[in-house]
């Protein structure tokens, strides 16, 4: 049995009152709050075994390292990747898909090449693209989604072609909460020619990851959304790849041989992470992983699946309320306007009922003005949202109302 007021207590935060009201947080698509078990796990750390990683031949050295290696291996069962070797720690996502763009695109794009991507993508999942493709010469292509923010695979097919070479696409929209097949469009991008990219910083919170199954070429996600520190992201490339690819940083610990003449580098991993590591975070989000897994990954999903079909059914319930992104099997992210009250507005009346939801354009302007608008309020959930959270969420949304 899913329990999740018990999960609930493993969550120092949400104890707390905001002003005065119990924490109802409806954020975790921004940033998930943290369990006990993390927080416990950096404190350790930094108080009874820091130090540097692959550097000093003493026992505190050689401990965090050690941690900071199963961390690694932690995240390569995570997404039942083949081999640790093709876990590269970054800073975060949006540093894991900018590596791939740098290092793979400056070396393999060419003018008339094309990288294709879908109108729902994070800018993190679009920027990068968009530079390096002006770089090298390449054209970037985006792929249209429907008008409730469903996939539309004749769309993507319409542009996957020959001059393809990368295909990047969020498994989940951060806005719509749209769920792409990416197993299956990841098939069709090989048939084509091409590599495939997941953008996975929402689904790594909802659902397992299996790289191996869905046989991507490259996935990024952050540890911050998936209840560990930030700070810390991972990148996975499939080992050949990554090998073929020059470092993205330079610096310590990612070198073979430096001389003044000529510097050789280290094998993958160690290539793409220069200098200090942040190493705390790295077995921090080790630990929040293995914290997931406890849970149960197929637990989670099917908690969050209930519970979106519940919030779903109750937004009826407020006059003028309307959900931007109504794909079916969508995720527990929910976008939406309110008849004649600012986002902003919503926001700030809800803050005063102790809910905590998100407004703007979300990292994702264009995917916004896409679907109408320049401003969204959203509020999303996580394995410790429960249906009181949704009760408390649809009379604040009430009591916003009257306000106006």
């Amino acid at each position: 049995m899913y329990d999740v007021y018990k999960i609930r207590q493993d969550f120092p935060v949400l104890s707390q009152r905001i002003n005065g009201k119990p924490n109802t947080f409806l954020d975790s698509a921004a940033s998930a709050q943290k369990p006990q078990c993390v927080i416990d796990t950096m404190y350790r750390l930094y108080s009874s075994c820091y130090a540097n990683v692959h550097r000093g031949a003493y026992y505190l050295s050689e401990h965090m390292t050690q941690e900071y290696e199963n961390a690694r291996k932690i995240v390569q069962r995570f997404i039942n990747a083949a081999s640790e070797r093709e876990i590269i720690f970054t800073r975060n996502a949006t540093e894991s898909i900018n590596l791939v763009a740098a290092c793979w695109g400056r070396k393999f794009l060419k003018p008339g090449d094309e990288v294709l991507i879908s109108q729902a993508e994070h800018h993190a999942n679009l920027i990068p693209w968009q530079v390096i493709a002006a770089e090298t010469g390449a054209e970037l292509k985006v792929f249209k989604i429907a008008d409730d923010g469903s996939y539309l695979e004749e769309e993507y097919l319409k542009l996957l072609g020959p001059k393809t070479k990368m295909v990047a696409v969020t498994a989940m929209s951060n806005v719509l909460g749209t769920v792409f097949p990416v197993r299956k469009m990841a098939e069709q991008a090989h048939m084509a020619g091409a590599l495939f990219l997941v953008d996975a910083c929402q689904a790594a919170v909802h659902h397992a990851l299996d790289v191996q199954q869905t046989d991507c070429d490259f996935l990024a996600f952050s540890g911050h959304k998936t209840y560990g520190p930030s700070g810390i992201g991972v990148l996975y490339g499939k080992y050949k790849l990554l090998d073929s690819l020059p470092p993205y940083q330079f610096g310590g610990d990612m070198v073979e041989k430096v001389t003044y003449e000529k510097t050789t580098f280290d094998e993958v991993p160690a290539r793409f992470e220069a200098g200090t590591p942040a190493m705390v975070q790295a077995i921090g989000l080790g630990r929040a992983l293995q914290y997931m897994q406890e849970q149960g990954m197929e637990n989670i999903a099917a908690h969050e699946a209930e519970l979106t079909d519940y919030a779903r059914g109750r937004f009826a319930e407020v006059k003028g309320f309307k959900e931007i992104g109504t794909a079916r099997g969508k995720g527990g992210v929910f976008s939406f306007v309110l008849d004649g009250i600012h986002p902003q507005d919503i926001a700030f009346i809800l803050d005063k009922e102790g809910v905590s939801v998100r407004t703007g354009h979300h990292c994702a302007q264009p995917l916004v003005e896409r679907m109408g608008y320049t401003s969204l309020a959203r509020a999303s959930l996580g394995m410790y949202s429960s249906r009181e959270d949704i009760d408390i969420f649809i009379a604040a949304l009430q009591k916003a109302k009257t306000f106006f």
